[in-house]
Parts: structure tokens; C-alpha cells; sequence
């Protein structure tokens, strides 16, 4: 069973863990936090990478109920826009 992982970051290191992680049968990125980028800008930066080019996937937003998530290959991962990381309920995302 992968281990959930949630991502504190979303610039060019965050991205660069998530795609790494997407790659990884044995991790399972259930949460991204990131207070200074909304979730359009997020689908973006992700999708196209000028160093690592197009992600090769799926990426969509999806919002549903006041909560927000990037949909990469169908998968749903739960986003938040918290300063303090503690803050996060990264376990009830599925976060280990």
C-alpha cells in the first residue's frame, strides 16, 4: 500500500517532489498546501515546466464544496492555502 504524502510548497521543488512522487508506485500524494498560489495557477505551472516540459498526464481544478483539488490522471488531491503548516489537516486528506 503507497504511503500518503502531503507537499508543503508548490514552487519549482514542490513541483519537482510531485512529479517525482507521481512516478513512484510506492507514494500516493494525497494533499498540496501552498498560500500564495491559486488553484488555476497551480494546474498551470504544473502542466507546463520550461526546464521539464509538459506534464505527461491529466491535470484539471475541481472545486466542490469550498474545498479545492488538482485532479491529476483522475486522481483527486485535496488543496489548501494555509500559512501555517500546522495548521493542515494533512491526516484527514489521507497525509501520513
Amino acid at each position: 500500500m503507497p504511503a500518503g504524502m502531503g507537499i508543503n510548497g508548490f514552487g519549482r521543488i514542490g513541483r519537482l517532489v510531485f512529479r517525482a512522487a507521481m512516478g513512484n508506485p510506492d507514494v500516493a500524494v494525497k494533499a498540496v498546501n501552498d498560500p500564495f498560489m491559486d488553484l488555476k495557477y497551480m494546474v498551470y505551472q504544473l502542466k507546463y515546466d520550461s526546464v521539464h516540459k509538459q506534464f505527461a498526464g491529466t491535470i484539471v481544478a475541481k472545486e466542490d464544496g469550498g474545498k479545492e483539488f488538482l485532479v491529476v490522471n483522475g486522481v483527486e488531491i485535496q488543496i489548501f492555502h494555509e500559512k501555517d503548516p500546522a495548521a493542515i489537516p494533512w491526516g484527514e486528506s489521507g497525509a501520513e
